[in-house]
């Protein structure tokens, strides 16, 4: 699998190409520091991984993917921690991993990549939610969610609730249908917007336009005729929550 580094600090990228260099069925063909190289290298080189920093000197990365054509191509973000960029990866259902790099999440992080080549591909819609969101501090609008067998771009305002089991999160949207994805419901509260959707329970978070009524024995029901439970120490702030709406 041949690898293409894209990252300005100088030390970071050094340890890149040690780790890449570590495992065998990677072959790295170019790295650059700057988005001008890169706009060059990557069409001409083609190559199947992309390792990349969000924010160059000379510009962000969305904005290049924008320009060229990186379609069959896989990309792993790697970023500092910041929560907005962190946000937007996730709205676009994007694969990053965090500065400074631990080697076994990266070698693990790889070899997923290797084994399963769709897993970090993207599609256009999924780098213009992550792009957007990450440009403009806007309101999300729209999120990617990544299942099985595809990745579904929704209408945030569409999602009735969402309920947990196991490491995975389903989402129950308003015209009946549900999409089951693999990641656990703490990373889809940090991203739905606070003032709409609320975590009622362990296991489900609920958008506040779709409760119906609030039953004090502990349960809420949703427009969709969904019976949702609240849990004893989240009454008062389901309570307050909708008093708000």
């Amino acid at each position: 699998m041949t690898v293409y580094i894209l990252e300005d600090e100088t030390n970071i990228q050094k340890h890149i190409i040690a780790l890449v260099a570590q495992i065998p069925y990677l072959q790295l063909i170019g790295y650059a520091a700057d988005i001008v190289k890169a706009e060059k290298e990557i069409p001409q080189l083609k190559p199947d991984l992309i390792l990349s920093d969000i924010q160059l000197k000379d510009d962000t990365c969305f904005n290049l993917f924008n320009r060229i054509d990186i379609s069959a191509m896989q990309v792993l973000f790697i970023t500092a921690y910041d929560q907005y960029a962190i946000q937007a990866l996730n709205l676009g259902a994007c694969g990053y991993l965090l500065k400074p790099l631990d080697t076994e999440l990266f070698n693990e992080t790889i070899d997923r990549c290797f084994r399963k080549t769709e897993q970090h591909k993207f599609n256009q819609y999924q780098l213009e939610i992550a792009a957007t969101h990450y440009r403009g501090n806007a309101r999300p609008r729209r999120i990617a969610l990544k299942s099985a067998a595809f990745t579904q771009v929704i209408n945030i305002e569409d999602i009735v609730y969402c309920s947990s089991d196991k490491g995975y999160t389903t989402f129950w949207l308003k015209d009946g249908t549900s999409i089951l994805v693999s990641k656990v419901l703490k990373e889809y509260e940090s991203v739905l917007p606070p003032d709409t959707f609320l975590r009622c329970h362990q296991s489900f978070l609920v958008n506040g336009h779709f409760v119906n009524k609030f039953f004090k024995d502990g349960y809420l029901e949703m427009t969709t005729g969904a019976q949702i439970p609240v849990s004893e120490r989240k009454k008062d702030s389901v309570a307050s929550f909708l008093e708000r709406m």
